[in-house]
């Protein structure tokens, strides 16, 4: 594929994913196009050389894995980690009120985002919906395509300071959105529950309860004077979730076995149990080996011989506010992946892992580049030292660059994408 397909196959996989668990549910069916079974956290598990497994946990977090072609202990593991969430504005689960007439959705923020940019775009609902069924219930996902909610700006004329003083939105008073006319909050609610229903086709009274998000509609697009760019939303971290499931599902009959893991939760600090400080990862390594007959020696042989390449994106170069990068650190957009160290261990870089990835992008013919955050501003996180820390295993932090980081309109390079997918191959047939 070209660098414009590969961009285009990633705009197709985050408008296919506007939530979490789409992220699973398009990963999986991709997954199963390409010859992978799924495995069930409640089956006993065999597993075969060479085999093709993916495992869902809570339908947020999915990992997938190709059994190598050597033992483990001597092969060891290549793993890939991302992370299926971004930062969103999530309903509550009494979302729907009236004020003045006007029916609105009750909002709380979920992770970090730039609050401003939800303003003025066209918004619709996303995520999974629990229905009763019988005396049980089951699960359902849900994307309204159409626009149904929006957050108007106040007019400049009663905001005179925002050009100079910037948005300030209240996360109680200032999220609220309006989808719609309402007498009162029981005619809102029933509004909302209504078309939850018709788009789910079930009764109104079976919706028990929901996970949803915002979304902005406005699909992906390439941008720029030769369309170098590409604009959508949650490129942080979809774009490195869509890398490293190309590059395992490239992977033919590996030496080492090869893992794809993606987790919820990461915005929100990991700690769940789809997220990377869960024991998700653990508990696939640890029946990989049990179906494997490899001992728990061997395995902890194997950790220390293995690699993990924690993938999140990186902060481009934004020639308009210079004195926010550090000098010597301004990594360009199309100028290939970014390798991210941080002395307090927000990232899990090192000297050694470092020059680790620079050899597999050295022989996957891929430029890399290399970040360090002003030490004057707070540096963010990945799942990276999470990780690493649990599996005491060698690990790097690296991600693409890209620009408007937790915007809900992120932008990155075509080229940058192919790169990451071209060098992850390299880490999983290494």
């Amino acid at each position: 594929m070209t660098a414009p397909q590969h961009a285009q196959a990633l705009l197709d996989y985050i408008d296919a994913s506007p939530s979490p668990w789409h992220v699973v549910n398009t990963t999986a069916s991709k997954l199963k196009s390409q010859g992978f079974t799924e495995l069930g956290e409640v089956s006993a598990w065999q597993l075969r050389t060479g085999g093709k497994y993916f495992v869902v946990r809570d339908g947020g977090s999915i990992i997938a894995f190709v059994l190598g072609q050597h033992p483990i202990a001597e092969a060891s593991f290549r793993i890939v980690g991302a992370h299926t969430d971004s930062p969103s504005l999530r309903l509550k689960p009494k979302a729907a009120f009236s004020s003045q007439g006007m029916a609105q959705l009750s909002v709380e923020v979920y992770g970090g985002p730039i609050l401003a940019t939800f303003t003025d775009r066209d918004l619709s609902l996303a995520g999974r919906v629990t229905v009763r069924k019988g005396k049980a219930f089951e699960t359902k996902l849900i994307k309204l395509d159409e626009p149904i909610a929006r957050l108007p700006n106040l007019a400049i004329h009663m905001n005179r300071e925002v050009n100079d003083k910037g948005l300030v939105l209240n996360k109680q008073n200032g999220l609220p959105l309006i989808f719609g006319f309402a007498a009162n909050t029981a005619e809102a609610h029933q509004a909302l529950i209504a078309t939850l229903a018709s788009k789910l086709q079930v009764a109104a009274d079976d919706i028990l309860t929901w996970d949803l998000a915002l979304y902005d509609t406005q699909k992906g697009v390439l941008w720029g004077i030769s369309q170098e760019f590409i604009a959508n939303s949650q490129l942080d971290n979809l774009a490195s979730c869509h890398a490293a499931l190309e590059a395992l599902m490239a992977t033919k009959q590996p030496q080492a076995t090869s893992i794809c893991a993606l987790f919820d939760h990461e915005e929100v600090g990991s700690e769940s149990a789809t997220g990377a400080s869960g024991s998700f990862l653990l508990d696939v390594i640890a029946r990989i080996c049990a179906a494997t007959q490899t001992s728990n020696e061997d395995k902890l042989r194997a950790f220390a011989n293995s690699f993990f390449i924690s993938a999140d994106m990186a902060h481009a170069f934004h020639p308009n506010h210079a004195g926010s990068y550090e000098p010597c650190h301004h990594v360009l957009v199309n100028q290939g992946p970014v390798i991210k160290t941080n002395a307090s261990q927000r990232y899990s870089t090192n000297a050694q892992t470092a020059a680790r990835f620079i050899q597999l992008c050295e022989q996957a013919g891929v430029p890399y580049q290399q970040y360090a955050h002003r030490s004057d501003l707070g540096c963010g996180s990945t799942i990276g030292p999470i990780l690493a820390a649990q599996l005491g295993m060698p690990t790097v932090d690296v991600g693409n660059p890209m620009w408007a980081m937790h915007s809900i309109r992120e932008s990155a390079g075509v080229l940058d994408h192919g790169y990451l997918i071209a060098v992850l191959k390299q880490h999983f047939r290494s």
